[in-house]
């Protein structure tokens, strides 16, 4: 059994979105590949979770949506974690016109 990623108090804010897209796995997984090369990707039931310094975000591929659950011990690292994940994307998915939009808490 592997250790939790961070205690949970650790993870105070959180924001989630859902980005509109039939290729979301491929897009998962572009963005685990190339984040990997700075940050830890973590294999999960879900998904496949980008580890930063600041904080974590899981990607989720469905059917027609790729999911984003970002988490941080900080406001400031949630906010890092957002720009990180949500810039990425949305340049991987510029000719499909992707926009990822922050929801926070839950």
């Amino acid at each position: 059994m592997t250790e939790p990623l961070v205690h949970p108090a650790a993870t105070a804010y959180c924001a989630h979105a859902t980005v509109a897209t039939a290729a979301a796995a491929r897009y998962a997984k572009q963005l685990a590949s190339h984040l990997g090369r700075k940050a830890e990707i973590r294999d999960e039931v879900e998904g496949s979770r980008v580890v930063l310094t600041v904080g974590s975000c899981l990607l989720v591929a469905g059917d027609h949506a790729l999911g984003l659950r970002a988490q941080s011990g900080t406001a400031d690292g949630l906010e890092r974690v957002q720009q990180v994940i949500g810039s990425h994307l949305e340049r991987f998915g510029q000719r499909e016109g992707l926009t990822v939009v922050w929801s926070t808490g839950g």
